[in-house]
């Protein structure tokens, strides 16, 4: 199996099998991976509702102007589809006290961990379904992390079989901590096993990208195909940039006058304090 159109089937089958008659929460940033299955669940869930959590600036001038990257793309390609839309403020002042809560929670106390899964857990802490699904897993299995653009075939090999291990052995984990605590069951199709398996038999060099650009390659054609041209077209930031989440991290730590790891490592401290 090689080309996009099996990959496209393998990836509806994954969406399908797993969102069919279900009530269903997405995290959605408005990107590629998020869009695409959105759009392809239309068609199985019972009912959709969209959720982007993300900071927000300034509430003067126009409504968005303060938004995040994510809420301004989300609410455009929400609108494309035809889905509602939630917007979760993402509050600067209770941000200390969210991280202390997570920390919590999870045991997590790595800061760009920390900063990429808020707003999944302001997701799971505010929607109504009890089925969340993201795009999780996208930038692994499609190779669509920055840093693998301009990689020869063994090193993006390399990097890439560690990426998967990290996600299962500590992402994951986090993540289902976080839903579980707010009784939600977490949907990832792009972690389904047998669009795993078939990406990888394509081999690494299918998903070289020697430009930005060009990332997730097959994943666009896969978009493209089915009719999905905006969304195949999205650039998306890193949740914890697109979010706003890293911008506020440091704001709070640059008012402390110490470092995001330093009040990172303060804030664990005072929850393993209150843990005992």
């Amino acid at each position: 199996m090689s080309n996009s159109g099996d990959i496209g089937r393998l990836l509806e089958d994954a969406v399908s099998g797993k969102t069919k008659g279900k009530d269903l929460a997405v995290a959605f940033s408005g990107g590629l991976d998020s869009g695409l299955i959105t759009a392809i669940a239309r068609r199985y869930a019972a009912n959709i509702s969209l959720y982007t959590a993300g900071t927000v600036r300034s509430r003067e001038g126009s409504a968005e102007s303060g938004w995040s990257y994510d809420a301004r793309m989300a609410k455009e390609v929400a609108s494309d589809l035809n889905l509602e839309w939630n917007h979760i403020i993402i509050e600067e002042e209770g941000l200390e006290s969210t991280i202390e809560e997570m920390i919590r929670m999870t045991g997590t106390t790595d800061l760009l961990t920390l900063s990429f899964e808020l707003p999944l857990f302001y997701v799971c802490a505010n929607c109504k379904e009890n089925y969340v699904m993201t795009g999780q897993g996208a930038d692994e299995v499609f190779a669509g992390y920055s840093k693998y653009v301009g990689l020869e075939e063994e090193p993006l090999r390399i990097m890439r079989e560690n990426d998967i291990r990290k996600l299962r052995e500590t992402t994951l984990l986090h993540e289902r901590k976080v839903a579980e605590h707010f009784g939600k069951t977490m949907i990832c199709p792009f972690l389904d096993e047998k669009l795993m398996a078939a990406v990888g038999s394509m081999g690494t060099k299918a998903l070289l990208s020697a430009e930005a650009t060009a990332r997730k390659a097959i994943l666009r054609s896969v978009a493209a195909e089915m009719g999905y041209h905006s969304i195949a077209a999205k650039e998306k930031k890193a949740a914890q940039y697109g979010s706003g989440v890293m911008d506020a991290i440091r704001r709070l730590a640059k008012n402390k006058g110490i470092t995001c790891s330093d009040m990172i490592a303060s804030i664990a401290e005072k929850a393993e304090t209150e843990n005992r």
